[in-house]
């Protein structure tokens, strides 16, 4: 039978807080890049939603930054193990081009490069972790249930401010 367990005396736990920049770093060193998520903003019109960047992936595999608005950071972070996976085995992603095989039931993704002067608020930890040198960024953008990538007509309209391109699309 189950018994609950009561504590009845206090319990002094080790601080487990550590600087931020300190947490980067040990991500790098750890898996050769951190993420960084970034809450959603519901006080701004319209609201920003929740998004996850990457940290240290022009140094660790010769790749930009890559951004990913919408989804949770467990998911972003899985969606960039499959990136690293496909430098590390060679495959050459190219910019602004629909992509199939990255995800599940041959759904197709964009990397669009993004102006990093024009929303370099995105990325206040990557700006500091560089020390304010330059960087590329690639916007990851990904397609609504039916398959529409956000560029185009039948994409699903709820999910645009779920997912707000700040891609360069040509």
């Amino acid at each position: 039978m189950w018994h609950p367990i009561y504590v009845t005396e206090s319990v002094d736990l080790p601080n487990f807080k550590i600087p931020h920049a300190e947490k980067i770093e040990w991500m790098i060193e750890t898996n050769g890049w951190a993420l960084e998520p970034v809450p959603a903003d519901t006080t701004t019109v319209p609201p920003q939603p929740r998004y996850s960047y990457t940290i240290g992936m022009p140094e660790c595999h010769a790749f930009p930054e890559i951004i990913v608005f919408g989804l949770a950071p467990i998911a972003i972070k899985g969606l960039i193990d499959l990136v690293v996976e496909q430098i590390v085995g060679g495959v050459e992603i190219p910019r602004n081009v629909p992509l199939t095989g990255l995800l599940d039931n041959d759904l197709r993704c964009i990397f669009s490069p993004v102006d990093l002067d024009s929303h370099a608020k995105f990325f206040d930890t990557a700006i500091k972790w560089h020390r304010g040198g330059s960087f590329e960024v690639l916007q990851f953008v990904w397609p609504d249930r039916n398959g529409w990538l956000p560029n185009e007509s039948g994409f699903d309209q709820t999910l645009k401010i779920v997912q707000p391109l700040i891609g360069t699309f040509v």
